[in-house]
Formats: C-alpha cells, sequence, structure tokens
C-alpha cells in the first residue's frame, strides 16, 4: 500500500509542512518581523505552528517533538515564558532547545515540529 506525500506551501527549495503516514512534519519557521524581542518573535513562530498545525487538522495537544534553536541562550526565559503559555496543559512534548547561529542574525528563534495528525 503505497501512502502519498502530502507537501504545502512548496517553495523552490523546501516545503514549510509536509504529511506522510499521519506524522505532520514543518520546516523550521522563524519570525517575520525580526525587531521584535524573544517574546515578540517567539509569538510570532508559535502562530505560524498553530496555522500550519491547523491547516493539517491538528493542534498544538498533538505535538510529537520541538526542537527550538536559539540565537543566544540568554533568551532561554523569555521564550519560555511564552512557551508555557502556549503549550497545551498536560500536553507538553519532548522538546530540545539549543543555541545555534541562525540563517538571518535577527532571528533570535527558530522551532522545528513533529505532530501526529488527530485521530
Amino acid at each position: 500500500m503505497t501512502h502519498a506525500v502530502r507537501r504545502f506551501h512548496v517553495e523552490d527549495r523546501y516545503s514549510d509542512m509536509a504529511i506522510h503516514h499521519g506524522t505532520v512534519y514543518l520546516a523550521g519557521q522563524v519570525p517575520d518581523d525580526t525587531t521584535q524581542d524573544i517574546r515578540g518573535q517567539t509569538r510570532q513562530v508559535l502562530a505560524m505552528v498553530d496555522r500550519l498545525l491547523g491547516e493539517a487538522h491538528t493542534d498544538n495537544a498533538h505535538i510529537l517533538m520541538a526542537q527550538i534553536f536559539l540565537a543566544d541562550m540568554a533568551d532561554f526565559a523569555g521564550m519560555n515564558e511564552v512557551w508555557d503559555d502556549w503549550v497545551a496543559p498536560g500536553d507538553a512534548p519532548p522538546r530540545a532547545t539549543v543555541q545555534a547561529k541562525l540563517a538571518n542574525p535577527a532571528y533570535r528563534i527558530e522551532i522545528v515540529v513533529t505532530a501526529a495528525l488527530k485521530a
């Protein structure tokens, strides 16, 4: 039995999202407004995650894994304040947070999410 890969918002180099075998894979999400502090950039990125998960008919309670990349670990506490308000109570996913040099020096955060489709 063949299961097609569905891709969304396909660009030349990447897609924003792919769905295969009931799993949703998001590309790294970054902020649009890089003038914001870590809280503002985190809110923007989580809103993008919500939008894409909604398009896949799932939500943040179904996240299987989150990978968070911070340009500076000094932003860890501020990012966590926003994350803690956003994550589904009782459904905090496995998560990794690392410091990384991001593609745009103005990005303070990038988040990669893998989620399950709702049953």
